[in-house]
């Protein structure tokens, strides 16, 4: 559950944006540290004091490439990231290297906090009635999930996923049997509308498919099913 005393760390090198958005997240309840370089703030992501990370990707001595790549060396924390409008390469780069979603800048205040709060939802819970009903083991092959602890298992050892990673597998392992279209994968997992040319969706399941490595028969455990979404394969 989203509480007063969630902690959200903005790493971004214009200090006029980061008092606005710090202003504004403050108002929903949200408790802020700015810092205002790669360095520092990777350092500040690996406290563990944070839930959430927002990461500009241009900025000065260490980028936002360089930093979220040093952050997820340690650490599979939601992550945000700004990226210019457009900028695809950037963004690609960014969710390939483990980044939960990104925000093209210039951004309004609102737009940021509902992205943050879409990805906390999924990693804290919505509440009682969803912890309740997450608790329980979740198993599809040689997968299994624990939602209410976001752990998992592949073939009997632990598997490493981000905040998004596990939220695709997770809605992929609980719909076995059938494919899941992307527009649902993006409401359910990202929490937001799928917007047009976005391959977010496909960026993720890329680095699930890599950690899951293949059938015997060489096929990727998450088949794309042309014109229905994807689906996962199981044994």
């Amino acid at each position: 559950m989203i509480t007063p005393m969630t902690k959200v760390l903005l790493i971004d090198d214009d200090v006029e944006l980061v008092a606005l958005l710090k202003e504004y997240l403050e108002g929903e309840e949200y408790e802020v540290t700015a810092v205002h370089n790669g360095e520092d703030g990777a350092a500040a992501a690996l406290s563990g004091d944070y839930a959430i990370a927002v990461l500009d990707v241009m900025m000065p001595r260490l980028n936002g490439v360089e930093t979220l790549r040093r952050i997820r060396m340690k650490s599979n924390m939601p992550v945000l990231m700004l990226t210019a409008r457009g900028d695809d390469t950037d963004r690609i780069v960014g969710l390939e290297l483990g980044a939960d979603d990104y925000v093209p800048k210039p951004c309004t205040p609102r737009e940021l906090s509902a992205r943050i709060r879409a990805i906390l939802r999924r990693t804290q819970g919505e509440g009682s009635r969803e912890a309740a009903a997450s608790s329980t083991q979740l198993d599809a092959g040689e997968l299994t999930m624990w939602p209410a602890q976001r752990r998992a298992q592949w073939q009997g050892k632990p598997l490493e996923l981000t905040s998004t990673e596990f939220n695709l597998l997770e809605i992929l392992a609980k719909n076995t049997g059938r494919p899941v279209t992307k527009p649902e994968l993006s409401e359910q997992a990202l929490g937001r509308p799928l917007a047009r040319f976005d391959r977010s969706i496909d960026v993720h399941l890329s680095a699930i498919r890599h950690k899951l490595g293949t059938l015997p028969d060489g096929r990727s455990y998450i088949q794309t099913v042309r014109r229905l979404g994807y689906q996962l394969i199981v044994e």
